[in-house]
């Protein structure tokens, strides 16, 4: 019979000790985000369990693995943090998650229904942001800086640029899917013919990426439009300025799922619902560098300043990227070899 805990926010049954919630996530949400404080309030709310991080590889390659578990006999995984809205169809086509119980996750009711990008009810979203470009002001001069799309591809900018692979990395495969949007089903190879010359280096994903930016390796990089206000409150620099070509970027919104399978559902939930907690989602902006969904959530004074929303921003629908996702990655991979 459950004991009624006092002490706790929630009532139900009490796990028992040496209880684990397995969650899936990437790995700048641990080494750089808000996991640390999602952990803590977790495991205070929900004595004698564990909660454990994987997050070895960027959100696509910890997907990637999340799959090829499920269909080689099955995943530990209870919950999958960062699937993307670009990866949706994906997941979803692979019956990755169960259905949450909307009921379960009270703080729904604080998430603005133009953020719920999954209307079948098995994704719910937790952050959201704009993938764009960033450069270094110390290393590239003024007349440099690209400021559309086509900017990218002048010849003077030839091994300046970073970019993620779209195979692996949510960001690249934002960028990949933009320029779609831009340039059309007839124009976005050809852009990419122009574009490659200039890039030094495609990495597997963003934290790779963002290290060698840092270390001064390329003065661009494909990254996010909270850039500078990351600049500014780390650092008090405001070196890394943000770029919004053409008045555009990419909104990523990020979600998560209970992992089909999970004999944890409970405590799934009560995670999912932790995570937009109001005091929780606070602590995205300076941790995870992205806006919070719950709108209840307040922004830091320096982040507001310095975070950029793009004038026009750039989505494309989730079931039209699973149709068309596989063959824009293959046309995208022959261009790499000159296809």
């Amino acid at each position: 019979m459950c004991r009624l805990w006092l002490l706790l926010l929630a009532v139900g049954c009490v796990p028992a000790l040496g209880t684990e919630l397995l969650v899936y996530t990437y790995d700048s949400f641990v080494s750089w985000g808000p996991a640390h404080q999602i952990e803590q309030a977790f495991e205070a709310a929900h004595p004698g369990v564990d909660l454990i991080w994987v997050a070895p590889g960027d959100s696509s390659e910890m997907l990637a693995r999340l799959l090829a578990e499920r269909e080689t006999g099955g995943t530990p995984a209870d919950v999958f943090l960062g699937v993307a809205d670009t990866e949706l169809a994906r997941a979803l086509a692979q019956d990755v998650f169960q259905p949450y119980d909307p009921a379960l996750v009270p703080n729904l009711q604080h998430i603005p229904q133009e953020l719920m990008f999954d209307p079948t009810g098995h994704v719910i979203p937790f952050d959201h942001g704009y993938v764009t470009f960033v450069y270094d002001v110390e290393l590239l001069p003024e007349e440099l800086v690209p400021r559309t799309l086509e900017d990218l591809t002048r010849p003077e900018l030839a091994g300046k640029i970073i970019l993620e692979d779209p195979r692996t990395s949510s960001p690249g495969l934002s960028f990949l899917i933009w320029t779609v949007v831009h340039f059309g089903e007839e124009g976005w190879e050809d852009y990419w013919r122009r574009l490659l010359p200039n890039v030094l280096t495609i990495t597997k994903g963003w934290s790779e990426a963002y290290d060698m930016f840092l270390a001064e390796e390329a003065p661009i990089v494909l990254s996010y439009s909270t850039d500078t206000a990351y600049s500014w409150i780390e650092y008090g620099s405001l070196r890394y300025q943000v770029i919004t070509p053409d008045g555009e970027a990419y909104h990523q919104i990020e979600g998560m799922g209970i992992v089909a399978g999970s004999d944890q559902v409970e405590l799934a939930h009560a995670l999912l619902n932790l995570v937009l907690q109001q005091e929780i989602q606070e602590v995205f902006p300076t941790s995870q560098w992205m806006f919070p969904v719950n709108e209840l959530a307040q922004l830091p004074e320096d982040f507001a300043r310095y975070a950029v929303v793009p004038e026009r921003p750039v989505s494309l629908a989730p079931e039209l990227i699973g149709e068309r996702l596989e063959e824009w990655l293959n046309r995208w991979q022959r261009l790499l070899v000159g296809g």
